[in-house]
């Protein structure tokens, strides 16, 4: 593998990722798509993308936050171990008892209850954890002792955070705006594909690949 292709991979994957989460009705764009209908507005559907990536994005740096407080004096392989663990527990605890305990908040909230409603389901959904596995592969060189240096971890996982959240609000509002302007929620009752079985299987995934690096 080309050290180009090395390198890339990991931005894929998040990108990758966010669009994942953008599929998903709970994370943002049902609600969207509701409020501009309660209000009648399309532009309310667009605007309704910044708190949906303001709560989003609260809940995913806080676990980069700690990955790189943690990565700085653990070494690499140890927090990816850890990590990995986290990750299959979480994705156990997600299939059976996860989806089953949401939080409860309007579909006519205000954007302020968008923003709160964006940031527990991405902590619910271990959002965040989801993306150690891109970032300690581009935070952590074979020269740097196995461990994360403050100075290029805190950039990275920055502008991993950006691609991440931008794929997802790309696809929720190219999906918003489809279901507003064409479909309409009631498409929602003749059948969704039910995205929590893929997500589930997504943080074993990660898991897997953390404790087998």
């Amino acid at each position: 593998m080309s050290t180009a292709s090395f390198t890339l991979w990991p931005w894929i994957a998040l990108a990758g990722l966010g669009a994942f989460h953008g599929l998903n009705p709970a994370m943002g764009w049902l609600f969207a798509v509701a409020l501009g209908l309660h209000r009648r507005s399309r532009a309310t559907v667009l605007l309704a993308l910044a708190p949906i990536a303001l709560g989003h994005a609260v809940a995913v740096g806080a676990v980069l936050l700690v990955v790189v407080a943690f990565g700085t004096v653990l070494d690499a392989t140890l927090l990816g171990r850890g990590a990995g663990l986290i990750l299959m527990g979480w994705a156990l605890w997600h299939g059976f008892v996860g989806h089953r305990r949401r939080a409860r908040i309007g579909m006519q909230t205000g954007f302020a209850g968008l923003a709160l409603w964006s940031c527990m389901m991405a902590s619910a959904h271990g959002a965040g954890l989801m993306l150690v596995p891109a970032i300690l592969s581009l935070c952590v060189s074979p020269g740097m002792g196995g461990e994360l240096a403050t100075s290029t971890s805190i950039p990275i996982s920055l502008a991993a955070l950006t691609v991440h959240t931008g794929a997802m609000l790309a696809v929720i509002g190219a999906i918003g705006l489809v279901v507003y302007d064409r479909l309409g929620l009631a498409f929602l009752r003749r059948g969704w594909i039910n995205l929590d079985i893929f997500w589930s299987a997504a943080l074993a995934a990660a898991g897997i690949i953390l404790l087998a690096g």
